[in-house]
């Protein structure tokens, strides 16, 4: 990891003081910013969002997905907990933690959008940030660019129908016209252009160039990222001066949420005999999220003053630190994963397989 993404905390939690403080101070400046909306997209926001992802789309190759097949238990793992599991779950922990167990400290009329604002959290499988964890837990690297062009795939089609879902069962008004706009401005029409400009650069100088523009772009992405988050925080900073443990609040149920779905998700791939190489980044991105489209569509559905918002910006918050931890359990607990009876029978009849086929050459 970069210095700079290894205390992306510190960055954020910089950026929380840095727009309070800016929003106190020039509030009238704030306000102009939130008027310049078209069709509910904030403009100034939708750049920064747009800098934020695109450049991370880059690194997705959507040709691998001839080889989904290759670790077939670890992907159909992975796509059970992100797409079957981990929304359904965020929903029931925010109306547990936030709609009855914080209920008393939290303001009533806020309460849907901090949901609302996970649920869109916990929808989006984690897409950039997933190539760093699998690295540190000695992951497959092509399993876990299988697997996260397939769920960018997936994304296109199922955020939508998702969320709309469960912001119903949430008794949220589902505004379905942003809702589809969001979804092709912040997925459809980056992926397009992020594939178009990888297409681009690697037919005119190969994986090198390729690599060159991601070294180049990738500080305009964190940078839009902070940006965004001054803006969201100078937008909110009344609500949390006047009431500061709205965070560690919103971060409860994330981080139940991450740890129960990690955990999950390496317990399902040692039952089913896969490699702990693939368990890992498996676990990785079954419990993390793709926050950059959570702050987008949180501020299109709901504005950049909703607790929606905010609660998404709980989520970048928290990524990092909670994330290592989970790499950290991770690769502390590979001699017990190895253990496993499927895990060792999967292994020796793969051996075998190897074996026969050289003494058959």
């Amino acid at each position: 990891m970069s210095i700079f993404e290894r205390y992306l905390t510190l960055w954020v939690a910089l950026c929380i003081v840095a727009g309070i403080a800016l929003g106190r101070a020039f509030p009238g400046v704030f306000e102009l910013i939130g008027a310049m909306e078209v069709a509910k997209v904030n403009l100034p926001v939708a750049v920064l969002i747009w800098l934020m992802i695109i450049p991370m789309l880059l690194k997705i190759d959507f040709a691998a997905l001839r080889g989904v097949g290759r670790h077939w238990r670890g992907i159909g793992v992975t796509l059970f907990v992100n797409w079957a599991v981990k929304p359904f779950s965020m929903a029931l922990l925010g109306w547990l933690f936030l709609g009855w167990l914080f209920r008393p400290w939290l303001p009533a009329d806020q309460i849907p959008g901090y949901i609302a604002g996970l649920i869109l959290l916990a929808a989006a499988p984690c897409t950039a940030m997933v190539f760093v964890w699998s690295n540190l837990t000695r992951g497959e690297p092509h399993f876990t660019l299988t697997q996260v062009a397939l769920n960018d795939a997936i994304m296109v089609v199922a955020y939508a129908p998702i969320v709309g879902l469960l912001l119903g069962i949430s008794a949220i008004t589902v505004p379905w016209e942003t809702l589809l706009l969001s979804v092709a401005l912040y997925i459809v029409v980056p992926i397009v252009i992020a594939q178009a400009l990888r297409a681009r650069t690697l037919a005119r100088g190969g994986t090198a160039a390729l690599e060159a523009l991601l070294r180049r772009i990738n500080p305009v992405s964190l940078g839009a990222l902070l940006a965004t988050l001054v803006l969201l925080f100078g937008f909110q900073g009344r609500q949390i001066l006047e009431q500061p443990l709205i965070i560690a609040m919103l971060a409860a149920p994330i981080l139940v949420q991450v740890y129960f779905n990690s955990a999950l998700a390496y317990l399902l791939n040692r039952l089913s005999g896969e490699a702990h190489c693939v368990a890992g980044p498996s676990a990785l991105i079954g419990a993390s999220n793709f926050f950059e489209l959570a702050v987008a569509a949180a501020i299109s559905l709901f504005g950049l003053f909703s607790g929606a918002a905010l609660a998404t910006v709980v989520g970048v918050l928290i990524e990092v630190p909670v994330m290592l931890s989970v790499v950290r359990i991770v690769n502390a607990s590979r001699g017990w994963y190895e253990r496993g009876a499927a895990v060792r029978r999967v292994q020796g009849a793969a051996a075998a397989a190897e074996g026969r086929g050289g003494g058959a050459s």
